[in-house]
């Protein structure tokens, strides 16, 4: 039995290689056999979660395919009725004429029986959505995710083995978005105003495209088991075959999501990051400065990883207090999702701040005392572009372990500055897959 998540790529079915010669193939039925009915917030709603009329889909993909000749078997009744029609009208014009009638041919038969269906379709896999609102303007989005999971089985008709068995799981995508304005712009006269749209992917096909897949796996497996064979043996290079066993590959460490579970970041890294940082002290009006850093990440087996960096930067107000300072910091940083292409991380450390040229009220020489040590503490997100590049967002927040790094001892807190910035990290030694 082989899983995989269908794509949403119509591409990877029709533009498989030629066949060496089409199997007849026969679809008796192929039903939903959850039998649920569409989410509904309101009441009951009677109409199916998904197309009945999943037998023709299959049909149609087959067809597509161009590796089968599928031939009628779902209305099997009609079809011998229409013959019986066809002989007695033969037979009755041969009674009249004297002339003998052509002989009606025989049915073609399947070398092998498609069976399966719908198996599951589960809503609400996925929910989640956003909002803001001031003044009582403004708007939100929200989303739903569902699932729905095919199963395809191919059926020896000389000796009733079931050749191979596969399924594909396909997401349906629901999504809306939302505006609305409530306000009285004068007395006794009150504005309201709302706008939005609402997507919600279709069902058919989702399930069009999750059977187009396991058509696909279903011809891909037979190769492989030498059920039936290509017209050109180069062709198993191809590249939508390749991709299917690259997938294949990876869908032992696929989530319920799809999203491939790994190993990713190499156990030595180098980082590169330029941002802005905001004074926080005993003066008023913080000014925005620039900043840089560079750094070296020692990473674990888990979601835990080590920065080492050196940075510059400036801190000051818009007119009583300015300075530069290099520094020198230590972090620790937990992944929430160390093995996905992207995930949010926490990060703790501490470091040493080198302040020169200190100029505070008045034009006043701070340069006394340089040397100031804080601890810091920050959230970032990192998604992995390559294996090997990682692109970074941060922000932090350092806090002084004295009060005296503006030259002004007062209130309840130390200075502190809030740094925000965007790098990138390149790792080496990359775990064997």
């Amino acid at each position: 039995m082989l899983g995989v998540s269908a794509p949403g790529n119509q591409d990877l079915l029709v533009n498989l290689p030629a066949p060496q010669q089409k199997v007849v193939a026969a679809v008796y039925k192929f039903r939903d056999q959850t039998g649920q009915y569409k989410p509904s917030v309101n009441g009951a709603n009677w109409s199916t979660a998904v197309t009945q009329g999943t037998t023709t889909i299959l049909l149609k993909s087959l067809e597509e395919s161009g590796w089968f000749t599928p031939i009628e078997r779902e209305n099997l009744g009609n079809l011998l009725n229409e013959r019986k029609i066809v002989r007695s009208t033969r037979a009755e014009a041969e009674a009249i004429t004297g002339r003998p009638e052509p002989i009606l041919p025989g049915l073609l038969f399947a070398g092998i029986i498609l069976e399966g269906g719908i198996i599951s379709y589960d809503a609400n896999v996925i929910t989640g959505g956003a909002g803001l609102r001031y003044f009582a303007a403004g708007g939100s989005s929200q989303y739903r995710e569902d699932k729905v999971t095919v199963y395809l089985r191919a059926i020896s008709t000389s000796t009733g083995e079931i050749l191979k068995t596969v399924y594909t799981s396909k997401t349906i995508l629901s999504q809306s978005i939302d505006f609305g304005m409530f306000r009285y712009v004068k007395f006794k006269r009150l504005l309201e105003a709302e706008t939005g749209f609402t997507y919600n992917e279709p069902s058919e096909i989702a399930v069009k495209e999750a059977i187009d897949k396991a058509v696909q796996s279903m011809i891909i497996e037979g190769i492989t088991a030498g059920l039936w064979s290509l017209k050109d043996q180069k062709d198993l290079e191809s590249p939508v075959i390749q991709s299917y066993f690259k997938e294949k590959e990876d869908l032992p460490n696929n989530d319920i999501h799809g999203q491939l579970m790994t190993d990713r970041r190499g156990r030595i890294g180098i980082s590169a990051a330029a941002g802005a940082m905001r004074y926080n002290g005993d003066y008023s009006n913080p000014a925005i400065r620039g900043m840089a850093d560079v750094g070296i990440r020692y990473s674990t087996r888990n979601s835990l990883a080590f920065d080492l960096k050196l940075g510059r930067g400036s801190l000051a107000t818009a007119r009583n207090f300015s300075t530069g300072i290099n520094y020198a910091e230590v972090n620790a940083n937990y992944f929430f999702f160390p093995k996905l292409q992207y995930t949010p991380y926490v990060q703790v450390g501490g470091g040493v701040a080198q302040a020169n040229n200190r100029i505070g009220d008045f034009g006043t020489d701070l340069n006394s005392d340089n040397l100031f040590p804080y601890l810091k503490g920050s959230v970032g997100l990192e998604y992995l572009a390559t294996p090997r590049l990682g692109i970074d967002v941060n922000a932090s927040s350092s806090y002084f372990l004295s009060d005296n790094f503006d030259g002004v001892q007062q209130g309840r807190f130390n200075d502190y500055f809030w740094t925000a910035k965007l790098g990138v990290n390149w790792y080496f030694n990359l775990y064997k897959k």
